[in-house]
């Protein structure tokens, strides 16, 4: 069974308005009926019952004295025509004339009215009347029947409601406002960017804001340090391989091609384990054109006479990123690309929110059912993925999805419509 919801806003500030809104109209409402109920219409039951009584007394002196009905009428100031020129037919008035309809209701009630008409002259009541004599029509002032229309009293009420709504709003704008700025702070750290943020408005905004200053600190401290320790581990790795490395060379090469070999895999494996742990901390957002970064990516690769194409590369393709990090992800998926095809090619597709740097390839591809497993950091799929045949040491993966995801984006692998390998795509936020 299907639950009926009611749209509402999506953002706060249109959810606030609505709820300080919605109350106001409906006391509004609530109020005008209310007023135009009760005491518009009893006003005009009133009056109308008095011109009632005066055009009683009327119509017994037409009866009985025309003459004295003359100067009757002339002191009541009705405009009488007799006979009648307008015959009358059906009650006339305006749909919107609410008093109109408490007017033609009390005459009725106690004159011997044909017709009533309400639309020839806003400003009188126009009256079919039968007498001893045949039918008259007689004119009486609107105003001396119906209260005057309390267009001031809500027009008063309009204005000052929407003052009010207006002064509420300001209110209401300067206590989001800091939940909006924490939301800008925290979606820009996400990101990788870390922005000016000072806590402000109430007291419980300001208790989040401090949380999120204080979480802020801690992951920057810890990756501060993070960045410290494998700096030194580091030094203290390449010192021996360099070492060893000296040594090797000075023996006799027949004896120590192997270990050689297995030196240079070590060194790779640190590498590429330094490259994955250190990621892009130490790094700054700058605003950078993304297409010239990538057209350099492939002139490098080939210069160093690797197979890479330049697919659609979208220009002007400016965002704020740190483009080492992202050239360090991109490189390792075109070496991916490589070192499993024999051809690589490099795409930038420009959307809406997002910019897609696209490495697509020639190669075996990645199963649906592995691609996950494939971004786990030291995770290598099948044999012709073995280090020791040439393979890597399941790192590039984790490293590009690493650094995507500390661009608020992430990687996405896929299969290559037209090569046939596997296609990368590290998504960014613009």
């Amino acid at each position: 069974m299907s639950r009926f919801r009611i749209p509402l806003p999506r953002s706060l500030y249109g959810r606030a308005a609505l709820i300080l809104i919605l109350p106001i109209l409906t006391i509004q409402l609530v109020f005008a009926l209310q007023f135009i109920q009760r005491h518009y219409e009893g006003v005009t039951q009133q009056m109308s019952r008095g011109v009632e009584l005066e055009l009683s007394l009327f119509l017994d002196a037409f009866n009985a004295d025309p003459a004295l009905a003359a100067r009757v009428a002339d002191e009541l100031h009705f405009t009488v025509t007799d006979p009648a020129y307008w015959t009358g037919g059906a009650d006339r008035r305006d749909f919107f004339d609410v008093s109109g309809r408490a007017i033609i209701a009390t005459l009725r009630d106690g004159l011997p009215v044909t017709a009533v008409d309400l639309q020839r002259d806003n400003s009188m009541v126009l009256l079919l009347l039968q007498t001893d004599r045949g039918p008259i029509n007689v004119e009486v002032s609107r105003r001396r029947m119906s209260a005057s229309n309390p267009h001031q009293l809500l027009v008063l009420m309009i204005v000052t409601s929407i003052l009010m709504t207006v002064i509420a709003f300001l209110f209401l704008s300067n206590q989001l406002r800091p939940i909006a700025r924490l939301a800008q702070a925290a979606e820009a750290f996400g990101k990788g960017r870390s922005i000016p943020y000072r806590p402000r408005g109430a007291l419980e905004v300001r208790a989040a804001g401090n949380a999120f200053l204080d979480m802020r600190a801690r992951i920057e401290r810890f990756i501060e340090q993070r960045t410290l320790m494998l700096s030194g581990i580091s030094h203290d790795l390449r010192s021996p391989l360099t070492r060893m490395k000296l040594e090797l060379a000075m023996m006799d090469e027949d004896e120590v091609r192997d270990l050689l070999r297995d030196v240079q895999d070590m060194e790779r494996l640190v590498d590429e384990f330094l490259a994955f742990s250190r990621g892009d901390a130490t790094e700054e957002v700058v605003t950078t054109d993304l297409s010239t970064l990538l057209r350099q990516i492939v002139a490098n690769a080939r210069r160093m006479g690797q197979s890479v194409q330049e697919g659609d590369i979208a220009d002007d393709a400016e965002v704020p990123l740190r483009p080492q990090a992202v050239s360090r992800a991109t490189e390792n998926l075109v070496m991916n690309a490589i070192r499993y095809g024999t051809t690589a090619r490099v795409s930038l597709l420009r959307g809406e929110r997002t910019l897609r740097i696209v490495v697509e390839d020639d190669g075996p591809g990645i199963p649906p059912e592995q691609r996950d497993e494939a971004m786990t950091p030291f995770t290598r799929l099948g044999a012709e993925r073995d280090p020791n045949l040439g393979g890597g040491v399941g790192l590039g993966l984790s490293i590009a999805a690493d650094i995507a995801r500390s661009h608020g984006g992430h990687l996405r692998l896929g299969s290559s419509a037209d090569m046939g390998g596997l296609r990368a795509e590290i998504v960014l936020a613009r």
